[in-house]
């Protein structure tokens, strides 16, 4: 059983994996590797001077990995409500998780296959976004959504920080408590 299982890696999904993996919770990372972000030229991100979308992607599936997120490539084609939170079906597998993240960038036929409500997209050639309140949650308990799928801009950055918001919010429930994460540099 996972405390949390993120579906997509692109900037949101894979940045709310490194926050919810430092925290300690057990995290399931699903990826398709499709992420519009792969298709991008990256200098507006801020602590990177340049650098290209795959570049970026495969860093954050590193750093989420490092901190311990099980890292696993394929489709995710439904997740259902059970007693303990939901079972995640993939192509020839399922995974159980207490929280799910949607984290599915331009994708939002799985958030339609589960009963999610979508609404037009806000942004050019974004066609549906999910309805979240501003912590991200949506109106099924216990599912989130982070990012552009959440109607937040495309930008790496924004959807980057998006999903680290979403993700301090479900380690915050799951603790009972306010969570913070702050390094500070070693002497």
């Amino acid at each position: 059983m996972y405390d949390i299982a993120i579906i997509g890696a692109g900037p949101a999904g894979a940045s709310a994996a490194i926050f919810t993996a430092k925290a300690g919770k057990n995290t399931l990372l699903v990826d398709n590797d499709k992420s519009i972000t792969k298709r991008a030229w990256v200098e507006n991100h801020f602590g990177v001077m340049e650098t290209t979308g795959p570049d970026l992607v495969e860093t954050g599936k590193k750093q989420a990995t490092k901190f311990g997120a099980e890292l696993v490539v394929t489709t995710v084609t439904n997740i259902v409500k059970n007693d303990n939170g939901f079972t995640v079906e993939t192509e020839g597998h399922s995974y159980e998780a207490k929280h799910v993240i949607l984290a599915t960038g331009l994708l939002a036929d799985l958030a339609e296959r589960i009963g999610l409500t979508t609404k037009p997209g806000s942004e050019p050639r974004i066609p549906k976004n999910v309805q979240v309140d501003a912590n991200g949650k949506t109106e099924i308990e216990g599912i989130w959504a982070a990012g552009t799928i959440a109607g937040l801009s495309v930008h790496t950055i924004i959807t980057a920080g998006d999903g680290a918001k979403v993700a301090i919010n479900v380690i915050s429930e799951l603790n009972g408590e306010r969570y913070v994460d702050h390094d500070v540099l070693k002497s």
